[in-house]
């Protein structure tokens, strides 16, 4: 159990490292980006990129669940129930800054990447 909680903290917490890292490549690497991001004015091609972004945090968030947690166990479903939950308020919040498509992509996308993250670490022990 203890390594259950575990796996779902330090996969919590690799989501938001891996997200804040990206960010700041995002800024680094993406003309443009660290101008509009206060205001969230972002580009299509920007707002892909955060998509991918998010999708790359997910992944390895369920990778690095599975890792930890025992085989079997239900660690990386309670990690994707928790990211959704956290960011639907979020994605609420941020409503009319983005297009309908990119909050649907994001949340729906969100807990079926972290399953498939915890799913290609197990298919490869």
């Amino acid at each position: 159990m203890l390594r259950s909680i575990l796996a779902i903290i330090i996969s919590i917490v690799t989501w938001f490292v891996v997200a804040t890292v990206g960010n700041w490549l995002l800024r680094a690497f993406l003309p443009g980006y660290s101008e509009v991001e206060t205001d969230m004015l972002f580009t299509l091609p920007m707002q892909f990129a955060r998509l991918a972004l998010g999708l790359i945090s997910s992944l390895l968030a369920g990778l690095i669940c599975a890792s930890i947690a025992k085989r079997g166990s239900h660690a990386p479903k309670v990690v994707a129930i928790i990211l959704v939950l956290m960011f639907i308020p979020v994605h609420y919040s941020l409503w009319s800054k983005f297009p309908l498509w990119y909050h649907l992509f994001f949340l729906i996308t969100l807990g079926p990447a972290v399953l498939l993250g915890a799913a290609l670490k197990v298919n490869s022990k």
